[in-house]
């Protein structure tokens, strides 16, 4: 279930056990990743803080550290790719269902996607990922791309 996802992040792109301690922080270390390895233009992450303030990510997976997916309009990407980051501490995210509500968010899942068919599949292919505890849990102790390999193959 969870193969999909290995074959869409770069291991360059995933930061395990960031000390970001807001949304836009982690957001703009996963862009930062994403734009030096020619996934984006430099205006990717502005566009991903900005979407995010007005559309939130925040998935409620009533965990302590739920997950949160954001993204941005295909006119920032330059080819599809997904950035993923895990954090020491939760960071706030608003809930996508319901923006009044602050989520804790521990895994960020960071999307490039040039094509809206391709982000329909991507999210599924996240979603797949998520709901599956044994696989966050997994996520949360990675130390190495080897692990986040192991854990999603």
């Amino acid at each position: 279930m969870s193969n999909g996802l290995i074959q869409l992040l770069d291991p360059e792109a995933v930061v395990l056990g960031s000390d970001a301690s807001t949304n836009e922080e982690i957001i703009r270390i996963l862009a930062s990743r994403l734009e030096a390895l020619g996934y984006v233009k430099s205006s990717y992450a502005d566009a991903v803080v900005r979407r995010e303030m007005t559309i939130p990510t925040g998935l409620p997976l009533e965990r302590a550290d739920n997950v949160a997916v954001p993204h941005t309009d295909p006119e920032h990407v330059l080819k599809p790719g997904v950035a993923m980051g895990t954090l020491k501490r939760p960071v706030t995210f608003a809930n996508m269902e319901d923006p009044d509500e602050k989520l804790p968010v521990g895994f960020v899942f960071l999307l490039a996607i040039n094509d809206k068919d391709k982000q329909i599949d991507t999210l599924q292919t996240v979603m797949a990922t998520i709901q599956n505890p044994a696989v966050l849990d997994g996520l949360r102790t990675a130390r190495t791309f080897d692990d986040v390999r192991a854990i999603l193959s």
